[in-house]
């Protein structure tokens, strides 16, 4: 069992929680479920510059971007089709580390050589109560997270295939972000690139569920 390791207060780290078998597992599941909701790639709001990720979502509710704004909605956006639901692992993932109402969004971005995430806020959802946890699989990334002020001090740590990260708590609305991919540190996808998992709860509980 792959012990958690403290990177800064609320933010916890536990190295190939999940196994070389298991990732597999989970990327065919992924690969599967990306052939009903296709890649696509978002626009930034405004300006309409395209992300240099391609994104996805599983769920009840899937985060989009476009020229119009940020915001969660059932379906894909360029289909029309709902969203395929989340992974069993990573819903087993999630009980084990938050516990309680099950995530409402899995994010998936994948990430080819090039490809970075600028550093940004996960304040889109209603509900902060949960910890956001993020998985990794393919090649290693090098993420940064610092506290609620852009400003602030960042910790960088590397992000390998199977590794998973939660932040929580006091870091629940921390600036985080990808500076940058190691291309070929992995064989698991084909042709390279990292798939980056993210769970979250979207909407507050309603009548004492």
């Amino acid at each position: 069992m792959p012990q958690r390791i403290a990177i800064a207060p609320g933010v916890f780290l536990w190295r190939e929680k999940f196994s070389p078998l298991e990732q597999k597992k989970l990327h065919d599941e992924v690969m599967a479920r990306l052939e009903q909701a296709p890649l696509y790639r978002p626009v930034m709001p405004n300006t309409g510059k395209e992300f240099s990720v391609e994104e996805s979502n599983f769920g009840t509710l899937g985060w989009v971007s476009d020229k119009s704004g940020y915001r969660y909605q059932p379906a894909h956006p360029v289909t029309g089709m709902p969203w395929p639901a989340i992974p069993q692992p990573l819903l087993d993932l999630w009980a084990e580390i938050n516990g309680g109402r099950a995530p409402e969004c899995c994010l998936v971005n994948v990430y080819r050589a090039g490809a970075k995430m600028g550093l940004h806020q996960d304040r889109d959802e209603k509900d902060t109560s949960a910890a956001v946890i993020g998985v990794s699989l393919g090649d290693e990334a090098l993420f940064r997270i610092g506290g609620t002020s852009r400003a602030g001090r960042t910790v960088s740590v590397s992000l390998a295939s199977g590794d998973v990260i939660a932040f929580g708590g006091t870091a629940r609305l921390a600036y985080h972000g990808i500076d940058r991919i190691r291309p070929g540190t992995s064989r698991l996808l084909p042709g390279g690139g990292r798939l980056s998992l993210t769970l979250r709860r979207v909407s507050k509980a309603t009548g004492g569920a």
